[in-house]
């Protein structure tokens, strides 16, 4: 996806968010006080490149805190704390032997989100992130299903750290909430100099993450 039409979509989203969200408040609560949750999902992750276009979805996990603090009634700024896996498949095809490259990045992630009530049980949330990785590996898994480990690779290899563009939607239910959004790296993943930047190019992450929470 063309990163101008991202960062169009993204903000198109978040101030339109804004201004309908001030027409149309949540009137299901009578009182604006903080909140606090956990939550967890899936993460529908892939590694974008310009010029290059035969990656493949990796799943991964997320999971963790956050918190959700009033703003004014229908606005709400929601912090969070996440553990969540990123990274890639890319398949491979040469004389020898088919299979794949698995990337795994794990990451301690921290996003910041505006949250715009539209109507009583539905949000839209828009915001950044900035993320740690914790944990990194690449995987060689063959046609036949044996894995290998590529040790020339490890979490030097890559950037440690990460950040981006969130922006989603939620459904609340009384205490809980499910929803869905894309997160949209803007930091290369590989390091410039190191086997991991060379084999990555100038690699980004991406990912939809689908989640359900429960707040107290």
């Amino acid at each position: 996806m063309n990163s101008r039409v991202v960062y169009s979509l993204f903000f198109g989203l978040l101030f339109g968010g804004l201004l309908f969200g001030q027409e149309q408040q949540t009137t299901g609560e009578y009182s604006v006080s903080p909140k606090f949750g956990i939550k967890g999902g899936i993460n529908l992750s892939n590694l974008y490149v310009d010029d290059v276009e035969d990656e493949n979805l990796k799943v991964g996990l997320n999971i963790g805190l956050l918190a959700k603090i009033p703003v004014t009634r229908g606005l709400s700024i929601q912090p969070e704390l996440l553990f969540s896996s990123k990274g890639s498949k890319i398949k491979y095809n040469n004389l020898l032997s088919t299979g794949e490259y698995r990337f795994n990045l794990n990451y301690m992630e921290v996003p910041v989100l505006a949250v715009i009530n539209l109507a009583k049980n539905f949000n839209l949330h828009g915001g950044g992130y900035f993320a740690y990785m914790a944990s990194a590996n690449v995987k060689d898994v063959d046609n036949e299903g044996n894995t290998n480990s590529i040790t020339e690779l490890n979490s030097e290899d890559f950037n440690r750290f990460d950040y981006g563009l969130v922006g989603g939607f939620g459904v609340d239910v009384q205490n809980f909430t499910i929803g869905a959004r894309y997160n949209y790296g803007l930091n290369e993943v590989g390091d410039a100099g190191s086997l991991g930047g060379q084999l990555l190019q100038n690699a980004k992450n991406s990912a939809l993450t689908l989640y359900i929470g429960f707040g107290f």
